[in-house]
This record gives C-alpha cells, structure tokens and sequence, in this order.
C-alpha cells in the first residue's frame, strides 16, 4: 500500500527521488519477467503467483512517479535538461508497467501450460527471453547513463528478436495442426512468445525516451542519428 503524496520542497532531492523510483520499478520489472519465464521453464506454478501477486507493486510505482513528476513541475518550474528528466521518468515508468503486465500475463500463461502435460517447445522460449531481458537492461543503462549511442542501438538489436518471433510463431503454428491434446498449451506458448515481442518494442521506447533525455531530439519516428558528438540545438 502507498504512502500519501510527497511534499518536496527542495529540487535536487525531487530529482533524486523521481530518479530513485524509476530505477526501483526497472529492478522489480526485471524481476518479474525473469521470475515469469523461469516458471514456464522450470515448471514452477508457485513462482508464477508470485509474479501476478508482485505486479501491485510496479503499479504503485507508476502512479508514485506520476506524483513526484507532476509535483516537480508544479513547484519547481524546472527547465531545458530538468524539464526533459522528469516528462522521460514519466514516460518511461509508463513503458515499465506494460513490461511488468506483460511479465504477469507470461506467467498466467505458465501456470496454464504447467497444469497440463509436459510441453518440450517451452526451451525455444529462453533465447527470445535473454534477448528481451537484455534490451531491457540496456535501455535502462541509456537511461541511467545517458548513453545516446546504447540506447541508438537497441531498435537494430530488436529487429532481431522480431525476427526469431516470427520464425517461432511460424513453427508453433505448424505444429498446432499435428498436436492432438497439446493445441491449447502451444496458443498459450505463442502468446507468452508476442509477449516477450512486445516487451523488445517498449525497451525500443525507453531508449527513445533516453536519447529525447540526452539530446533533446525525438527520435521516434526518424531514422536520424544523434550522438553526444553531434547533438541538437541546446535549448539550456
């Protein structure tokens, strides 16, 4: 359960807050999508509630970040580099609690699949998952560090993970018209594969939301690069 509302009245400990609470809902977001795919993998149904009864947690957090950021902006009025700090956590924390949803929906998928006979095509998933996990990260670590050119690299690197979904889901879905009693553990199975598909787009947009941090640059919908090298216009 949370706390009431901050009440900041010095910035530099807003700023620290706001920062401090988006890097806990990375952590605990990670934490979760591990701990969803290690169930499938490892056939654990106790592991799987865990993360559906954790994600209140991310939750608490986003709504938490949207306080801190809309009271920074409230009182502090803050400007250029401050001003784009706080609208990244906002968005970013945005993107982590769909991560997070995702994360429950892989292992409501588990529990599903582990109640029923045992399913070999589960190992293909943990390629696409360390992938994920790693954009992930990464887009965290631009984040954090304000590394333009990691969090430049992530969308060539999702392309990647796209495609090893599509190829997966192509071979899935073959399957399903030989699979007698398996049909309804290998759609689960597909399902948790668009998941972790999905989770490589929203590590794509926080890097989005770094390089609009370091930079001042959306990036969104251009294939123009910036660096630290080269930035935008300073707006400071």
């Amino acid at each position: 359960m949370m706390n009431g509302p901050h009440i900041f009245r010095d910035f530099d400990n807003a700023i620290r807050t706001l920062k401090d609470e988006v890097l806990l809902m990375a952590s605990l977001t990670r934490q979760n999508l591990e701990r969803a795919t290690r169930s499938l993998l490892d056939r654990d149904i106790e592991l799987s509630r865990v993360v559906i009864g954790d994600d209140s947690e991310v939750d608490d957090l986003e709504i938490r970040v949207d306080q801190t950021g809309m009271e920074i902006l409230v009182r502090h009025h803050p400007m250029a580099s401050d001003l784009r700090l706080v609208i990244s956590s906002m968005k970013i924390s945005t993107c982590l609690e769909r991560i997070s949803d995702h994360a429950v929906n892989i292992a409501k998928r588990s529990k599903k699949i582990c109640r029923g006979p045992e399913l070999q095509e589960v190992a293909l998933i943990e390629p696409l998952y360390v992938l994920a996990d790693n954009l992930l990260r990464d887009a965290m670590i631009s984040f954090t560090d304000q590394n333009l050119e990691l969090a430049e690299g992530l969308k060539a690197r999702d392309k990647e993970l796209d495609r090893m979904h599509k190829t997966l889901i192509a071979s899935l879905s073959e399957r399903l018209e030989s699979s007698g009693g398996m049909a309804e553990s290998l759609l689960h199975l597909i399902f948790v594969i668009r998941s972790l598909e999905r989770i490589g787009d929203l590590a794509v947009n926080i890097g989005e939301d770094a390089v609009f941090l370091g930079s001042a640059q959306d990036i969104r919908h251009s294939s123009k690069k910036v660096t630290k090298e080269n930035p935008a216009p300073s707006d400071e």
